[in-house]
């Protein structure tokens, strides 16, 4: 075995294992911010700058920089700065591991925290964190709610396009600031991470919107796809050439698909089905023609639907005991979007132990399921993740 991929991969069993030892005990009545707490993340209760700024090695050091684009499963905290509900700068969120909410949707780190901690980056910080000017480790860009479509949730998110337009404004910064030889190096070494489409497809059924009346289903699907080949091929014009992507999970299957479904059968909501599959097998064909056509695009397409199904069918086996409930919000399944009192419903109820969980609110996985998801995907072998993991794509020239 492949001594940095060991390492990795020990790392965060490790990690997996002193949090499930902690076994949080994030109940009600242990919902007290201190004073200690709001001192220490005082800028806005986000991610505070010894963190995002404490880089682990010099920059010549760092295989690849990671620049992150998407939703709500990416999102670092960039919705903290814009005027939106989608927020999650409040208590319960972040428990696990920040101790504060940092504008995660998650009790602790998400995705990219860990495929960053996998390729020895600092934590990542969001784009529009104050104060935020050194890209050269990468930046996020992901909004939550967000979709490749400008209307999704418009005027609330930051859609893929904006997201697109924020890393031009970052790549011609670094050619002012590092001259352009050392930048264009910098944009093509550098790994492009894409969570895009969940909101596309939730935000028609989860609103009045009658958006889909207007179209087919591979007609709707087709202009999701359409926008995340546009802006990939944007992007491989500045000068990236080394994209990982996520695939749809099912995403009737989460505790506010089952509220959805309706009634105590627990099954999920399967309108979202046939979006989703078409979307997953688009987006597969769309990049092997990337790779055909543009010198030197290489790609990484993580299986999230496959390896979200597994533990939610059989989430023992992972060393889960809950995967139809959330551990934090209200009604069936804990389904419905409260977590935290911030959304209109005050009240809610937070599990004892997290770490029994393969959802922590609503809509979101755990801390728990983003480290194992990232341990295979980091090691994935083809089939899981494309013809590259995303350690070999970003060990790639």
């Amino acid at each position: 075995m492949d001594n940095s991929i060991y390492k990795c991969s020990q790392h965060l069993i490790k990690s997996e294992l002193v949090e499930g030892k902690r076994s949080p005990h994030m109940a009600k009545s242990s919902f007290v911010i201190t004073v200690v707490v709001i001192f220490y993340c005082i800028c806005s209760l986000v991610v505070p700058t010894k963190c995002y700024h404490h880089y682990p090695q010099p920059l010549e050091d760092v295989i690849a920089s990671l620049f992150i684009f998407g939703d709500s499963l990416f999102d670092a905290g960039n919705n903290n700065y814009i005027n939106t509900p989608g927020q999650a700068n409040y208590y319960p969120y972040g428990e696990t591991f920040f101790k504060y909410p940092s504008g995660r949707f998650c009790d602790g780190r998400i995705i990219p925290d860990f495929i960053a901690e996998c390729a020895k980056l600092p934590l990542i910080p969001p784009y529009l964190y104050p104060g935020n000017y050194d890209f050269r480790y990468g930046v996020n860009f992901a909004s939550s709610g967000s979709g490749a479509l400008t209307e999704t949730r418009q005027g609330f998110v930051i859609d893929l396009k904006t997201q697109l337009g924020y890393f031009k404004n970052v790549s011609n910064q670094l050619k002012q600031q590092m001259g352009y030889a050392d930048a264009k190096t910098l944009l093509s070494r550098a790994v492009y991470v894409f969570s895009v489409g969940n909101n596309d497809y939730l935000f028609p059924f989860d609103t009045n919107t009658t958006i889909l009346n207007s179209y087919t289903t591979k007609q709707y699907v087709g202009m999701v796809i359409g926008n995340i080949t546009q802006v990939t091929q944007e992007i491989y014009n500045i000068g990236g050439r080394k994209f990982g992507f996520l695939n749809l999970a099912h995403l009737g299957c989460t505790p506010s698909g089952r509220v959805l479904e309706g009634g105590n059968s627990g099954a999920c909501f399967e309108k979202f089905t046939p979006f989703v599959k078409l979307h997953n097998t688009q987006l597969s064909m769309i990049l092997k023609e990337l790779h055909t056509k543009l010198k030197g695009f290489r790609y990484s397409l993580v299986d999230f639907y496959s390896f979200s199904q597994e533990r939610l069918n059989n989430p023992s086996k992972y060393g889960f005991k809950e995967a139809k409930e959330a551990c934090c919000g209200s009604g069936p399944y804990r389904g419905y979007f409260s977590c935290g009192g911030r959304r209109g419903v005050k009240e809610y109820e937070l599990c004892e132990n997290v770490t029994d969980y393969v959802f922590f609110d609503s809509t979101h996985p755990t801390e728990k399921i983003n480290m194992q998801f990232t341990r295979e995907a980091w090691n994935g072998k083809p089939g899981f993740s494309g013809p590259y993991n995303l350690k070999a794509l970003f060990q790639s020239n």
